[in-house]
């Protein structure tokens, strides 16, 4: 068998409270109803990453995201004190990229600037649409006008590597409308772009009275016209839902989609870790709900060994979802298993033109990038329904994910 190796590593940390949950999100997030917990949530948090820190020791951290929930509801001086805490407990990166999630609706006039001395290098705002029916439509509690001032306050805080976070097929909107968020978008001049299919999420509010949503061929149909604006406009799609300018794709996101290791800190959180010597990888995850996470002890995280037969379904969970594939190597390594595990799935979906071969490996097809959930069951272990599998924590989850079956590191990952 090959020998499982060391990938790289990255820190999630989750901030569960929002002004207002959306109706369509199925993240591990809370309406805030009184006073924000700042610091007492800020000390769990430094506890949290000192009790993690044994299992990385020596390990260097690459990439750090703060996402949520709303982490620009924590102060500046807030984040900064947590990166500290972070540097004292772990190896860093001396390029360490750090992502901060932010809605434009909560963020403070002149706070960007504040955040990137505190040691933010990335942002992602969350603007989903510039049209203002389409805006109260999906709940969100900022306006086109807030989105446009907040990137303005990026570029003057020397934060322009930001990503913008814009959903397609929403309650009412038609192609030309999804082709005008986009061209919105981009006169923001942002870095990166993250593009994603209003979905429908069990547990959420739209689940239980759906709005009247665009079909399927509409749908499709805004996502190759914004797709072609996007490439136009010299953005690379590397990702089923990511687009960025040359040098600015997500390190962080990489990671999880080239099955990399992460600790996941804060209420709700998951992390994936290697260990290379006793061939396991390891899915941890923290109490969901913030008032007990608040009162657990150090120790209340959670662990389960992956067993090997659902390793093959988790490596392409996340590898699938990237443009350009993965190599042989790459899943050797990252999961300890022979190519042989995964051969007569790879061959069905080659046959069915969902797969292609690249030099060193396979990538999605264009027809396997549109119906991604079809090329990741044949790579299901053996059970009688996808619902019954452990849950999964790899990548960005719900309304953010095209529909894609699977959870991230606080209900979420990334962008």
């Amino acid at each position: 068998m090959p020998a499982l190796t060391t990938p790289p590593l990255a820190l999630y940390v989750h901030f569960p409270w929002c002004v207002r949950k959306c109706p369509y999100c199925d993240f591990n997030s809370y309406t805030l109803t009184g006073e924000l917990p700042e610091q007492a949530y800020l000390g769990r948090l430094t506890r949290d990453l000192a009790a993690q820190a044994p299992q990385v020791a020596g390990r260097e951290v690459t990439s750090v995201f703060l996402g949520g929930g709303t982490p620009s509801l924590f102060s500046p001086r807030s984040i900064g004190e947590l990166l500290a805490a972070a540097r004292r407990q772990l190896s860093v990166a001396a390029d360490l990229e750090v992502t901060l999630e932010a809605n434009p609706g909560a963020i403070e006039r002149g706070a960007f600037r504040e955040y990137r001395a505190a040691g933010v290098t990335r942002v992602s705002l969350g603007a989903q649409s510039f049209d203002q029916a389409g805006l109260s439509a999906l709940g969100r509690i900022h306006s086109p006008a807030e989105t446009r001032r907040a990137a303005e306050e990026l570029h003057a805080a020397g934060l322009d590597n930001f990503n913008l976070d814009l959903m397609y097929a929403l309650p009412g909107q038609d192609v030309a409308a999804a082709l005008r968020d986009v061209t919105e978008a981009l006169a923001l001049s942002p870095g990166h772009l993250s593009h994603y299919q209003l979905t429908l999420e069990p547990g959420t509010l739209f689940a239980a009275r759906p709005p009247p949503l665009p079909d399927e061929d509409a749908a499709a149909a805004m996502l190759d016209g914004c797709a072609a604006l996007l490439a136009q406009a010299g953005f690379a799609r590397y990702e089923v839902s990511a687009y960025a300018r040359a040098g600015r794709q997500c390190r962080h996101n990489l990671n999880y989609w080239t099955f990399g290791d992460y600790l996941g800190v804060g209420a709700g959180a998951h992390g994936k870790l290697t260990f290379p010597q006793r061939a396991r990888i390891v899915r941890t995850v923290q109490l969901r709900e913030p008032r007990r996470y608040l009162a657990a002890a150090d120790e209340a995280l959670v662990r389960r060994v992956i067993p090997a037969r659902e390793l093959p379904f988790e490596f392409m969970l996340n590898a699938l979802r990237l443009t350009a594939g993965f190599d042989a190597q790459m899943f050797a390594g990252r999961t300890g298993l022979d190519w042989r595990e995964i051969a007569a799935p790879v061959e069905a979906a080659i046959r069915r033109g969902l797969i292609a071969r690249t030099p060193t490996g396979l990538r999605p097809s264009e027809l396997g990038l549109r119906f991604l959930n079809d090329v990741l069951l044949g790579f299901m272990p053996e059970t009688p329904k996808f619902t019954e599998l452990p849950a999964l924590s790899i990548g960005v989850s719900g309304p953010r994910s095209g529909g894609l079956l699977f959870t991230g590191p606080g209900g979420v990952i990334g962008e």
